[in-house]
This record gives structure tokens, C-alpha cells and sequence, in this order.
């Protein structure tokens, strides 16, 4: 059994909490969460890669177990979020590496890659958009509507993804076996997002949302000028990022490898299996020891 470590590192004073596991010495990959969840999300993938690869993940500021300072002390946004990251990855003396990127996880590792493309060796992407295709159009009007203009009509809809109700649709829709997937998901994210103040925290990243479509652009010429090995292994029945956001990977990654499973937005909770034999055989012949 792979012995996973549960730890905390100071990054520009705040304690940042991560999971690690492998050998110090093998290819690193990066698992970056999304919202409303922390590296908890990795909990079970963790030891299925951790026997060929060191595997580190992060719960960004603001969630899982990582400190969570309010609004009024840290300017949230994704490009602070991808500072502390970067931050972390430094002090662990980590300098290349693959990234596994799932919904907030996704802004976040592409800004990793404009900031320094050959730190890459390697893109998972789990339902982390890079393009406009992928996005859902029920799901992300009030999104757009609430990141454009604040007010007690767009409001409501924004918090309303703080809710219980709606964290755990993030976990069921398009699972055809609900049974499969564990309550304490959403329960531990509820528990979590809920603490006083952070509802602001959560609310300044739903509108700084809006600052990621615009960076596309700029990804797409990094994948092209790179041509950086990359899967994405999707939940095809996510309505929130639907799986035309994973086919459009190949049009500036002819090579992507594209699989698509019967799932939703958080596919490891009811493929974990399927999705992990397809990351490892992906890894090993995208990553040399």
C-alpha cells in the first residue's frame, strides 16, 4: 500500500495544505482541483499513480484544509491562486511536471504553462475547459450574468452554488449509478465552503471566472507551439463543461488522446478505475523515469 503524506507548507505567509506520494525521485504530476472541492477529490487516485510517479496535490487558498483568509486580507482571483501554487511547487524544489486539471484546476494550470512552458512535461485535463466549446450554456448564463454585473438580482444565483442542494448535483448529474458515489463528497465540501466569510471568497471567484475565456487564445498558440502530450478524460454527461470541450483539444493538439465516459463532472467518483488505467497508460508513454 502506498504510504500517501498529509502536510502544510508556508507560501507568502499562508499554510497551504497538500497530499504527497511516490518516489522523490520519479516524474512528478500535479493534481489540481476544481471547485467546490480541495485535494480531497484525489483522495483515491493518489496511491493508483503513486507506485511509478510523486504526486503532489494541493488544496488551493481558500479550500479543503488550506487557509482561508477573508476577503478583506487576500485579493482572490486565478492569477493569485496560480501564484501561491507556483509558490508552493517552488519551495518543494518541483521545476517540471505534469498537470492533472479539473474545472478551477484548469485556469490555473494553463496560466502554470504561459508562465513557463517547459516546466510542463505533460496535460491531464478531467473536465477542465480551454475552450469556449466546452461550456455549457444553462450552466454558465448566470455565471456571466453575475461576473458582469452584481446585484441583488444576479446575486442570488451565484450563491445558490453554495448550497447544499447544488454542490451535490455537482457530484450526481450524469451518474447513472448514484449509489456510487460517496455523500461525504459533498458533505466534506459543504462543511468546508460554508465557514464564516467564505462565501465571499467563493463569490470573488465566480466573478473573476470571467477572466479566463479571454486567456484561451494564448493557450491554444501554447499547445500549438509546443505540442505538450495531452489527455482528456472526460465525463461526457457533465452540463457543466460537456465533453465538445474535450474534442476541441485536437484542433491544436492533433495527437491529444480524447476519452470520453459515461459519467459526469467529477469522474472519479463513479470511474475511478476506468479513468485511472487510462491516466497511467497515458503517463507512461508521455513521461520517461
Amino acid at each position: 500500500m502506498v504510504a500517501v503524506q498529509h502536510r502544510f507548507a508556508d507560501v507568502d505567509g499562508h499554510r497551504i495544505f497538500y497530499r504527497e506520494a511516490g518516489p522523490a525521485d520519479a516524474p512528478t504530476v500535479v493534481l489540481l482541483h476544481g471547485y467546490p472541492t480541495s485535494s480531497h477529490m484525489f483522495r483515491a487516485l493518489i496511491p493508483k499513480l503513486a507506485e511509478e510517479y510523486h504526486v503532489v496535490a494541493p488544496d488551493h487558498l481558500g479550500f479543503g484544509l488550506s487557509d482561508a483568509p477573508g476577503v478583506d486580507e487576500f485579493a482572490y482571483s486565478f492569477d493569485a491562486l496560480t501564484r501561491i501554487t507556483s509558490g508552493l511547487l517552488s519551495g518543494l524544489g518541483i521545476a517540471r511536471y505534469a498537470i492533472y486539471v479539473q474545472d478551477y484546476g484548469a485556469p490555473i494550470g494553463w496560466r502554470l504553462a504561459l508562465a513557463n512552458p517547459s516546466a510542463i512535461t505533460a496535460i491531464i485535463s478531467q473536465n477542465g475547459n480551454a475552450y469556449d466549446e466546452g461550456f455549457v450554456e444553462s450552466f454558465w448564463t448566470d455565471v456571466w450574468a453575475y461576473a458582469a454585473d452584481q446585484n441583488e438580482q444576479t446575486e442570488p444565483a451565484a450563491r445558490f452554488a453554495l448550497t447544499r442542494e447544488a454542490i451535490r448535483w455537482q457530484y450526481l448529474h450524469g451518474v447513472s449509478e448514484p449509489t456510487l458515489v460517496d455523500p461525504d463528497t459533498w458533505e466534506h465540501d459543504l462543511a468546508l465552503v460554508s465557514r464564516p466569510g467564505n462565501d465571499l471568497v467563493q463569490l470573488s471567484l465566480f466573478r473573476d471566472y470571467a477572466t479566463n475565456p479571454p486567456l484561451y487564445p494564448a493557450v491554444h498558440e501554447y499547445f500549438r507551439s509546443s505540442q505538450v502530450p495531452l489527455l482528456a478524460v472526460w465525463g461526457e454527461r457533465d452540463e457543466i463543461f460537456g465533453p465538445d470541450g474535450a474534442k476541441a483539444f485536437a484542433r491544436d493538439l492533433p495527437d491529444a488522446r480524447i476519452e470520453l465516459l459515461p459519467g459526469g463532472h467529477f469522474l472519479l467518483e463513479s470511474h475511478l478505475d476506468e479513468a485511472a488505467a487510462i491516466i497511467r497508460d497515458f503517463l507512461a508513454s508521455a513521461l520517461t523515469r
